[in-house]
């Protein structure tokens, strides 16, 4: 166990697999306490994983971790999952928002109950998971906020692949680019209470259960290392340090010079790669995008 997260505690959604399992993982692994949150506690349904097996997996590698069962899209559920965290757990300095499922179809067929459902998980849970904790990161004299991006909000490249011509994902993208935008604004406004807003998103694809529906099998994938330890960078280092950054799962810690270990903080694992197919628009230091 390290210990650059003692005495923290951190709110995770989307915790039960993927990414948020990893997240939840290693900010475990420095020391942190975690509440992982999705919305059931053993039944996996169409996925595997469980918010079970992701309280058990913490606790193997020595760390302390509360589950808290919410459904984001339950009203009654989102507007009260903070305020049960810090009864699980006494407070929160750290939320990470990681829940979500990624419906793409295209634009002009897409039905408006999953345009609504899409706005929902990725715009509205995040605005309304902040408005609830920053009070509560204020009362504690700082905080840090992290919301999962996607490099689909970067513009597609030119000329147009099959993916941005039949993909579906242009709502999800557009999305995804209001949430980095809301993040850099949030930044801004909640600087003057030493809490960091960052947005964090995988470089490439990250093969996790609910995504790999979506990634072709041919397609390469990125290690779920990556993200965890760019997540981990955004969680400690002052707001006047380190806030309103785009962080890419494979540019960051490159650009950087952070190394990446193992989800359990134990083993060093070899540098990123930037591959050729990576969007080039991206910025390396996080100052964009």
């Amino acid at each position: 166990m390290g210990n650059l997260l003692a005495g923290k505690i951190a709110l995770v959604t989307g915790a039960s697999r993927g990414i948020g399992r990893a997240l939840a993982q290693r900010l475990a692994a420095e020391g942190a306490t975690i509440v992982v949150s999705a919305r059931s506690l053993d039944a996996s349904g169409q996925y595997e994983g469980t918010l079970k097996e992701t309280v058990a997996l913490i606790e193997q590698q020595g760390g302390t971790a509360y589950p808290l069962v919410a459904d984001l899209e339950r009203e009654e559920e989102l507007d009260g999952i903070v305020a049960r965290a810090i009864e699980l757990a006494g407070g929160v300095d750290i939320l990470i928002h990681s829940g979500g499922k990624a419906n793409y179809a295209p634009s002009v067929d897409m039905p408006q109950q999953m345009y609504d459902q899409t706005i929902g998980h990725y715009l509205r849970s995040p605005f309304k998971l902040i408005q609830q904790v920053v009070p509560e990161m204020r009362r504690r004299g700082a905080g840090w906020i992290v919301v999962l991006g996607s490099v689909t909000a970067l513009p597609p490249q030119r000329p147009y692949d099959e993916w941005a011509t039949y993909g579906g994902s242009s709502v999800y993208s557009a999305i995804k680019a209001a949430v980095h935008r809301m993040t850099q604004g949030l930044a801004a406004e909640l600087l003057p209470d030493n809490i960091a807003v960052n947005t964090l998103a995988p470089s490439t694809a990250i093969r996790t259960p609910g995504a790999s529906d979506l990634i072709p099998e041919e397609y390469p994938s990125e290690r779920i290392e990556y993200i965890a330890e760019t997540g981990l960078a955004l969680c400690h280092l002052p707001a006047t340090e380190r806030t309103g950054l785009t962080a890419y799962s494979l540019h960051y810690p490159l650009y950087h010079g952070i190394p990446v270990h193992t989800l359990d903080g134990l083993t060093r694992i070899e540098d990123p790669v930037i591959p050729p197919y990576a969007h080039p628009d991206i910025v390396a230091s996080g100052e964009g995008n």
